[in-house]
């Protein structure tokens, strides 16, 4: 098979990459990814061909996705500040761009894997979210993925086309970047804690979110790719876990053998209080599929930051952002 991975620089996207290369059946993999939050450096040491582009080039994507048995559609604009910043941008991006890519896989009857996000579950307070709750975006970013996997899905209705769309929770791991204003919180906390600085978190820390390791990501979509798997409705990509932000900072606290201090700042516009999935529908469609614990999936993403030059001693900065 031939895979191309929209995004495929990116964390989650790089992860893939690798999975993928290991997989026996899998002949070429291509990353297509602009290097506006990826990153050639992800991709070194592998076989994968990267082609830097962004998927608003429709005449770029024809060519790159007529070489493919299955396109992995990840890439994005991520982040809900973000979105309010520049709301149009996040719109342009993932929601133009993904009809984008689904008419480059349109023309050929190429499988579409698509990531979504949970954060289109928004304001709905139900726990755990399951896949027949209504959705409520509280941002433009979660407008705008709900756009990206209402066309997957419409474009699997009306043309055909074999599609899968997959609401991603809070994915963590290696690759995922820190020390910049949209950090995830997981590498946040972890660059703040190995500099020895105090934890900024907006909210009084009690928010909960269904964290998935990007290892355990990896193996559904490459599994999803092998099988084809395709689903009529959204699956969710999480396994029912529920953690505080404050538990998750003395989780990470524990791992780095760090000391923990804690500054708090108003809760932030958009943010999703509680976040938890019902993963019956992912179990179904991945039977086989077994999520690395939370705690192991920390002691790997903090060997991988330990790994990186500018933690090898201890230097001044200011405090990280937090989600």
């Amino acid at each position: 098979m031939n895979i191309v991975i929209t995004g495929g620089a990116g964390f989650i996207g790089a992860n893939l990459c690798r999975e993928l290369v290991s997989r026996p059946g899998i002949r070429e993999v291509v990353a297509l990814d602009d290097l506006s939050t990826g990153s050639a450096d992800n991709l070194a040491g592998t076989d994968v061909e990267l082609v830097e582009g962004s998927i608003l080039d429709q005449q770029l994507l024809d060519a790159v996705v007529s070489r493919a048995d299955a396109v992995v559609h990840l890439a994005a604009r991520p982040s809900v500040p973000r979105s309010l910043t520049n709301p149009f941008a996040s719109h342009e991006v993932n929601a133009t761009g993904t009809v984008r890519v689904l008419e480059a896989c349109r023309v050929r009857g190429t499988h579409v894997i698509a990531a979504s996000s949970s954060s289109v579950y928004g304001s709905v307070p139900e726990l755990p979210k399951h896949e027949g709750l209504a959705t409520r975006p509280l941002s433009p970013y979660a407008a705008s993925k709900l756009a990206t996997e209402a066309y997957v899905l419409a474009y699997g209705s009306a043309f055909e086309l074999p599609t899968l769309a997959l609401r991603f929770f809070n994915v963590y791991g290696p690759l995922q970047p820190a020390g910049h204003a949209y950090a995830a919180v997981v590498p946040a906390f972890a660059d703040a804690m190995m500099r020895r600085m105090p934890l900024r978190i907006f909210g009084d820390g009690r928010q909960t979110r269904d964290f998935t390791y990007v290892g355990t990501v990896a193996r559904v979509l490459a599994d999803a790719v092998l099988r084809r798997v395709t689903s009529s409705s959204p699956v969710n990509l999480a396994f029912g876990t529920r953690v505080s932000v404050l538990d998750l900072a003395h989780r990470l606290a524990s791992v780095l053998d760090a000391p923990l201090e804690i500054v708090h700042e108003p809760a932030r516009r958009g943010d999703v209080r509680d976040s938890q999935a019902a993963d019956r529908l992912l179990r179904e469609l991945f039977p086989d599929v077994a999520p690395v614990p939370l705690d192991e999936g920390l002691a790997e993403t903090v060997r991988w930051f330990q790994g990186l030059p500018q933690y090898a001693a201890p230097a001044a900065q200011s405090p990280a952002p937090v989600g």
